[in-house]
């Protein structure tokens, strides 16, 4: 068995042990001075054996009450005398999983050969935070807005579709589309509206944001064929594991007397 098959048998046994609220097959194959890094506090850390010993008893009658504790994916990283995993695991109730399918328990272990064996010397466990900080969901939808640019520059149609949700609802200039689908033909036609390159152009933009949604509007410039024209733009985008989703947009030009 190679170190790195080793390490997986020792962590997916410790993972059965945890589901199954074996305590001392938890402890197995850690260290005396292990470091956890929990989801609850102490912010410091749990230290040493005693320590990490105290945390499992509340955890495994949480579980009892229906929760699950099972490995989703495990990446091992062997070196001669210190190795590191990382794993995702489904880590919850029937009621959280409903209310957030994508809710994962991020798992860090790092390891040491002592006497032959390897044994967990730290543990880091945590969930993401669904409230994104204003900063820095500013600068990813700014990352979206500029990555429209760059696609309508350059014709790319699946650039443009990357960010949109597959069940957007966008009420356009000239319609309302329902569908990534709709949304795409509407992109490709108007890609395909100007035989030269098409500018698109958010110079700035104003944003809302509260857990994974966040509200942006914005004067867009479109120049195309030398003419620039703008158009007053409201999106909403949703947080997910794959990034900001636009789930809905709407486009208008104001109405002149």
């Amino acid at each position: 068995m190679t170190d790195e098959q080793e390490i997986r048998t020792l962590i997916e046994n410790w993972v059965t042990a945890v589901h199954a609220g074996d305590l001392d097959t938890v402890l197995t194959d850690h260290a005396d001075d292990i470091v956890m890094y929990d989801v609850p506090p102490p912010y410091d850390g749990v230290r040493g054996m005693d320590a990490y010993r105290e945390t499992w008893p509340g955890f495994f009658e949480w579980q009892r009450a229906g929760a699950s504790f099972a490995l989703e994916s495990l990446e091992v990283v062997a070196g001669a005398e210190v190795a590191f995993a990382f794993a995702l695991l489904r880590c919850g109730t029937a009621e959280e999983f409903e209310a957030n399918p994508a809710l994962r328990l991020r798992l860090t272990i790092g390891l040491r050969k002592q006497d032959g064996r390897w044994v967990v010397t730290h543990e880091h466990h945590s969930f993401p935070h669904d409230d994104v900080p204003p900063a820095v969901a500013s600068d990813e939808i700014r990352g979206v807005l500029d990555g429209w640019s760059v696609g309508t520059a350059a014709g790319d149609l699946d650039a443009l579709m990357e960010p949109i949700a597959e069940d957007v609802v966008s009420y356009e200039i000239d319609g309302n589309y329902t569908g990534k689908a709709a949304v795409r033909s509407v992109c490709a036609a108007g890609l395909d509206s100007s035989p030269n390159p098409i500018s698109f152009v958010v110079p700035d933009f104003g944003l809302a944001v509260g857990g994974s949604l966040a509200v942006a509007w914005s004067n867009d410039h479109i120049t195309a064929d030398g003419v620039e024209t703008t158009s007053r733009a409201t999106r909403v985008f949703q947080k997910t594991a794959d990034g900001w989703r636009m789930v809905h947009q709407h486009l208008s030009y104001p109405a002149h007397a």
